[in-house]
């Protein structure tokens, strides 16, 4: 969720600003679709180490994680200084990775009775939906309630970042989130990104130039994978997945 400093930072850029990149969207669509395929080559290769070799899958997704984090950082400060030769392979790099941590949800929730291949699908399908939905609602907001929605959506998601590394801090001490609580955290999460969608598409034209794609491609990138994330971390919680 490390766009939640994407969304304080383009609050304060397009605060009263007109449009200053009309077709970012459109140039940062085709990077966000390659993005989202190599998530997917990723994901098939960490699938591939927990049925081959689980014992060392925690140690390379540990790696994987900090790697990823590291690699956002260098490759947004990259990609907003207009280098795009740079940033592009890193933000492949990110991506692939970005498949890799993500895997061990995918897995469980093959695993789990009643999701299945057709939950990932329907996980997938969810982003595609609120991507069109999105799309018709964002581009055509006020001024105010375009400023209004990004700020209820930016502290939303701060909100619930802390949740969400708070769930991880309790479970390293054998302590994890009950089955209603899981389901609710989710429900939220899915609120509030597909909220995330409908900012992308009123924000970052007011943000970024047509050429600053990049920065663009990786604040859409980042919203639809967590918007995957927690429609698959529903889905798995409302089957019963998750721990009780």
């Amino acid at each position: 969720m490390a766009n939640t400093s994407n969304f304080r930072q383009a609050m304060r850029e397009a605060q009263g600003q007109s449009l200053v990149g009309p077709n970012v969207i459109a140039n940062a669509l085709p990077l966000v679709g390659g993005g989202l395929v190599l998530t997917a080559v990723g994901t098939f290769g960490g699938l591939g180490v927990l049925s081959s070799n689980p014992g060392i899958f925690m140690t390379t997704f540990w790696i994987a994680l900090i790697a990823e984090l590291v690699l956002f950082f260098v490759a947004r400060g990259i990609a907003e200084k207009g280098n795009n030769n740079v940033a592009l392979p890193l933000l492949a790099t990110y991506s692939l990775l970005s498949g890799y941590t993500l895997s061990g949800l995918v897995f469980v929730a093959l695993s789990t009775q009643g999701v299945g291949i057709g939950g990932v699908g329907f996980a997938a399908l969810g982003c595609g939906v609120t991507f069109i939905a999105a799309r018709q609602i964002g581009s055509n907001l006020s001024e105010e309630d375009g400023m209004a929605l990004t700020k209820t959506v930016s502290l939303g998601i701060m909100a619930l970042l802390v949740a969400v590394v708070g769930q991880v801090i309790f479970s390293f001490f054998g302590i994890y989130t009950a089955g209603w609580l899981e389901i609710a955290i989710s429900g939220i999460g899915v609120f509030l990104f597909a909220g995330a969608a409908v900012v992308d598409f009123y924000i970052l034209p007011r943000t970024y130039r047509d050429d600053q794609y990049i920065p663009a491609a990786l604040s859409m990138y980042l919203t639809y994978i967590n918007l995957f994330i927690f429609i698959l971390r529903l889905i798995i919680a409302i089957s019963g997945g998750g721990r009780d």
